[in-house]
C-alpha cells in the first residue's frame, strides 16, 4: 500500500490558490483512476479516496486541517496502515521554484514550507518522499498574500501542465522508484529551462553578441 498526500487548504476560498497546488494534483490522479477523493474521513481529518494500481491499493488524501496543521492527517494515516516512510508521498507547492518546475525528494528540510514541516514534525524525520511544484517566488514580505492567490491568465497552461506532469511522476513513483522519478522529472524542466535561456540569451538577427 502507498499514501500519496497532497497539501493545501480546504474550502472554496482557497481552491484555486497556488498553495492547493497539491490537492490538484490528488484531484488529477483521482480523474486518472477512476476514483474519488470526496469522503471525508474523521480518522485522518481529510478526504479520502482509493484505487488500485498494478495490484496494489493506493490512499489519496487531501488533508482538511488547513497546510499548516497537515502533519495532523498525513501522519493519522500513514500509522493506521502502518506503512514505511517510503511508502508515503507528499505533493505540495513550492517558492523556490519557477512556475510549473517539479523537484522529487527522497528526504531533506521543509524549505520554509510550513505543511511539510508539520508533516515531518510529526512523522519524527525528515526521510519522507516529496514531490514539489514550482509556484514562483516572491519577497518575503509578500509570501502570504501570494500562496494564497490565483494564477495569473499566463501562467495557467504552465501550472496545467506541472500537474499532469506531477501525476505522471507520481505514477513513475510508484511504479519505479524515488530515483528513477528524481532522475525522469528533475531533470525534464532543467533541460527545458537551459535551452530556452539558451535560445533567449542568443543574439538575434540584426544584433550585436
Amino acid at each position: 500500500m502507498k499514501l500519496i498526500a497532497g497539501l493545501g487548504n480546504p474550502g472554496p476560498r482557497y481552491a484555486e490558490s497556488r498553495h492547493n497546488v497539491g490537492f490538484l494534483v490528488v484531484d488529477e490522479l483521482a480523474r486518472r483512476w477512476a476514483s474519488e477523493v470526496t469522503r471525508y474521513e474523521r480518522r485522518f481529518q481529510g478526504l479520502l479516496g482509493q484505487a488500485q494500481r498494478g495490484g496494489e491499493s493506493i490512499m489519496l488524501l487531501k488533508p482538511a486541517t488547513y497546510m499548516n496543521l497537515s502533519g495532523q492527517s498525513v501522519a493519522a494515516a500513514w500509522r493506521y496502515y502502518k506503512l514505511a516512510t517510503s511508502d508515503v508521498l507528499v505533493v505540495h507547492d513550492d517558492l523556490d521554484l519557477a512556475v510549473g518546475q517539479l523537484r522529487v525528494r527522497p528526504a531533506g528540510s521543509a524549505g520554509g514550507h510550513k505543511g511539510l514541516s508539520d508533516v515531518l514534525r510529526h512523522f519524527n524525520t525528515d526521510e519522507v518522499p516529496r514531490l514539489r511544484i514550482g509556484i514562483g517566488k516572491v519577497h518575503r514580505d509578500a509570501t502570504v498574500e501570494y500562496v494564497l492567490s490565483r494564477f495569473e491568465a499566463e501562467e495557467r497552461p504552465l501550472i496545467d501542465a506541472a500537474v499532469n506532469s506531477a501525476a505522471e511522476a507520481v505514477e513513475c513513483w510508484l511504479t519505479s522508484g524515488t530515483a528513477a522519478a528524481m532522475n525522469k522529472y528533475n531533470r525534464r524542466r532543467d533541460g527545458e529551462t537551459r535551452s530556452r535561456k539558451t535560445a533567449d540569451e542568443s543574439p538575434a538577427e540584426g544584433e550585436s553578441s
